[in-house]
């Protein structure tokens, strides 16, 4: 048995061996393997490409098929980093172009439809990159699969899953409203917004922290490990204010070694948060995350910034992992989900959803784009490159339920003339959102 090691994979002074898919790659051929059928046991051949998906980071694609028996099979698995937070998107499916809707589905995601109390519970299917439709027709195709024996063994037990498979194909049509939901701990999984760059009212992103069952099936954690993580005291909290730490991590692009900075910063007039920065030596990528010092405030805070001169671009943001943010003058909006937490400046934030929207969405090339759609981004890429030249007068919101995101006032310590803060109360569903209709912190007695 041959040993991969990272140094096989990358090679000192060779190419990745994951590359992006393009026009240019003709002469990058997947490897051919001939392996066993498992449906007639006689040889097939496995074909394996190994490539990098914007989102999915790098993926291994891998097509089976046997001349023998005409059997096929297809499967794709996550071969980058797992990331930071689990992921659990929720899709009102209304008509039947939502089924058209692609999806990556990681083997770790859990595929729930509430309405049928139906579940596919992780690991139990391999990953795949499809369509709403797609999936269905992957469930069905399952609760079909032992049938005849079920018919022989059980009748009456085939008979309740005939009905159910009918259920499940009536949902094709569409013919009522139901809601899918796939949540993925590993963070791998995506469902396509049609409508983007503008928010999609039918879809609704949210990140979660990962439990500690979860990380032990994702191998994150040792299966004897139940201790949980003690929080750090206030006196070595005290000692980080005056210093950089640093340890060392994976890079999130190209997972190899690579150190992360992390320093306590307070802000003028605002408050403290913590900024970590990951430089890459490898291949050369950088990426900065700030997260609030401070708890969640009592309101939720609306930022309003109009822009009304170029020297506006540069004004100091911080946007926080719960901050939303939209530009009404281009119908759009951006969810708290789409990119994490930033301590920038106002251009960088806009090219930072630039790159979101063009560069980084895997539905921008190859065989998902088409013209209108790629036509459409392009337009919207170039109104945000007026809004950073200041040929555009619009508003930037930052709406924050967790209240903690800061434009700078270049005015301060007197009030800023084009900038709006609202305070806000939060409603039940962005303290769901936040974990805070759950948690009580008082009256709690000790047992005598």
């Amino acid at each position: 048995m041959s040993v991969i090691s990272e140094d096989n994979v990358r090679g000192e002074g060779s190419e990745n061996l994951f590359k992006e898919i393009s026009a240019d790659g003709a002469d990058w051929q997947p490897t051919e393997i001939e392996s066993l059928c498992m449906n007639c046991f006689k040889n097939g051949m496995t074909r394996l490409l190994l490539t990098k998906i914007p989102f999915f980071k790098e993926v291994i694609i891998s097509s089976f098929s046997c001349a023998h028996c005409d059997w096929s099979n297809t499967e794709i698995q996550s071969a980058g980093r797992i990331q930071d937070q689990g992921v659990c998107y929720t899709l009102k499916v209304k008509t039947k172009q939502d089924l058209n809707r692609e999806v990556v589905k990681s083997d770790s995601a859990t595929t729930r439809i509430p309405e049928l109390d139906f579940e596919i519970p992780p690991f139990t299917q391999k990953g795949a990159l499809s369509t709403i439709e797609g999936l269905l027709d992957r469930a069905v195709s399952g609760l079909e699969q032992d049938q005849t024996v079920r018919r022989a063994a059980d009748p009456e037990v085939a008979e309740k899953i005939d009905e159910f498979i009918h259920k499940l194909r009536q949902l094709k049509e569409v013919e009522s409203e139901f809601t899918l939901v796939i949540e993925d701990p590993s963070g791998n999984s995506f469902v396509e917004n049609p409508k983007a760059p503008q928010k999609d009212d039918a879809l609704t992103v949210s990140l979660f922290k990962r439990t500690m069952q979860q990380d032990m099936q994702l191998g994150l954690r040792a299966d004897d490990d139940l201790e949980e993580e003690e929080e750090p005291a206030a006196s070595d909290i005290d000692a980080m204010r005056d210093e950089v730490l640093a340890f060392n991590t994976n890079c999130p692009e190209c997972n190899a070694p690579a150190a992360t900075n992390m320093k306590l910063v307070q802000i003028p007039h605002f408050k403290e948060v913590i900024i970590m920065a990951t430089n890459c030596d490898s291949c050369g990528h950088r990426t900065n995350e700030v997260k609030s010092g401070g708890g969640t405030e009592e309101m939720g805070t609306k930022i309003t910034l109009h822009l009304t001169d170029p020297s506006d671009m540069t004004r100091d943001v911080l946007k926080s992992e719960t901050c939303a943010v939209a530009i009404p003058e281009l119908e759009f909006e951006l969810g708290m989900a789409a990119v994490g937490g930033k301590f920038t400046t106002l251009e960088g934030l806009l090219k930072d959803i630039k790159d979101l929207i063009i560069s980084k969405n895997p539905f921008m090339c190859g065989d998902s784009c088409t013209a209108a759609r790629q036509q459409k981004l392009n337009e919207f890429g170039e109104k945000i490159d007026k809004i950073t030249a200041g040929e555009m007068d619009v508003h930037i919101i930052l709406d924050d339920p967790a209240g903690n995101s800061y434009v700078q006032n270049v005015y301060a310590p007197d009030p800023d003339p084009e900038i709006t803060i609202e305070k806000y109360t939060r409603t039940f569903e962005q303290n769901e959102d936040l974990g805070l209709n759950d948690m009580k912190t008082e009256g709690y007695q000790e047992d005598k």
